[in-house]
């Protein structure tokens, strides 16, 4: 529809006319059970976790405490027929019968049917790795813990081949790594929870050999580790723009090399500290920025690798930025933009992942 998505122009920030739309500022009005049902590598998930937390916590008397979510290793849409989402293929046991869940829900509340449905923990979430599901009493996970895995390297992170590493170890006195950004030659989209092309989980190695993204990779793992929960990227960067794209991926990297993606995010400079009041930044300038890649439940397995890319595009998933500051939505050249990423003791960049102990 052109009017509306000429409409959507005219408000580039986050506005009243955004407001009006955003349900996150309502759930105190919302009285209902709701039964939520969400994908790891559905473009709307996020919006399926936000709106099961607001309304089980949040919520009307007719909400509070009377929401489920599941989430499945599907795309948009549930289930899907075959087993497989993109490259991955995952067992039968990924399979949820949602209809049967669904008809049970509605028999609870519609007909009073005692069915037992409501002394079922609230949230069942599948998880990649050991491919198994996991019955949560909330969401984010209450047993949940943050922990920040640390950009390293010596200057030369550049490409699955350079020197980029992760680690729990925070960084010393590093060299900055960096790269240029042409808005003419952006990352191209490589699998994810988009809707235009190459969904689900694709194999990350053809943009890994790009010179204009930075490969940050950890050792192997000695034993499984658990993330399940919202994860975020805390980056320190600078460029030659005014405004400019910093893109995030995390992948999980087998011990034959395959590089699984899991999350992406980005983050548009100018909107670094508000979505409402958008600021150009000083060229050269270092700024910290947040990355919210949304949420996952992957195990990373014995032998395994967690590996980070950082980037400033992954177009057409995510609109490319002219580097120029002009309006959303006008200009149609851009200019090339010299990148700074910084892991140093008084700008540490990191990963924030969520570890549940085991």
């Amino acid at each position: 529809n052109r009017a509306l998505m000429d409409e959507w122009y005219r408000h580039p920030t986050y506005d009243a006319y955004w407001r009006d739309e955003d349900c996150s500022l309502h759930f105190d009005r919302m009285n209902v059970p709701c039964f939520t049902v969400g994908s790891w590598y559905d473009f709307m998930n996020q919006g399926s976790l936000m709106s099961f937390a607001g309304r089980q916590h949040r919520g009307g008397p007719g909400s509070r405490g009377r929401q489920q979510l599941l989430v499945g290793p599907w795309l948009h849409g549930g289930l899907p027929k075959s087993n497989a989402i993109g490259e991955l293929v995952y067992p039968e046991n990924a399979r949820f019968d949602t209809q049967e869940h669904m008809l049970r829900w509605f028999d609870h509340w519609l007909k009073d049917v005692d069915n037992g449905i409501m002394d079922e923990p609230p949230v069942s979430v599948f998880t990649l790795g050991e491919n198994r599901w996991q019955h949560l009493e909330d969401w984010p996970p209450p047993a949940m813990r943050e922990a920040r895995w640390y950009l390293h390297s010596e200057g030369a992170a550049a490409t699955a081949h350079g020197d980029g590493t992760l680690s729990t170890v925070p960084p010393g006195d590093e060299a900055s790594d960096r790269f240029t950004y042409d808005p003419a030659d952006p990352v191209p989209t490589l699998g994810g929870n988009n809707l235009i092309i190459d969904m689900g989980v694709k194999d990350q190695r053809p943009v890994e050999e790009r010179p204009d993204v930075l490969v940050f990779t950890s050792e192997p793992l000695q034993a499984p580790l658990e993330t399940t929960g919202p994860v975020r990227v805390e980056l320190w960067a600078s460029s030659s723009a005014v405004d400019t794209d910093f893109t995030a991926k995390l992948v999980d990297v087998r011990p034959d090399g395959y590089a699984m993606n899991l999350l992406d995010g980005i983050i548009r400079a100018r909107y670094r500290n508000s979505a409402s009041s958008p600021e150009p930044m000083e060229p050269g300038r270092p700024y910290r920025f947040e990355i919210d890649l949304w949420a996952t439940s992957n195990v990373f397995l014995a032998g395994h690798r967690i590996r980070l890319e950082i980037s400033s595009s992954n177009f057409p998933r995510f609109d490319r930025n002219l580097n120029t500051g002009a309006p959303f939505g006008e200009g149609a050249a851009g200019v090339v933009a010299r990148q700074e990423v910084f892991h140093d003791r008084l700008r540490p960049s990191a990963v924030v992942l969520p570890i549940i102990p085991r």
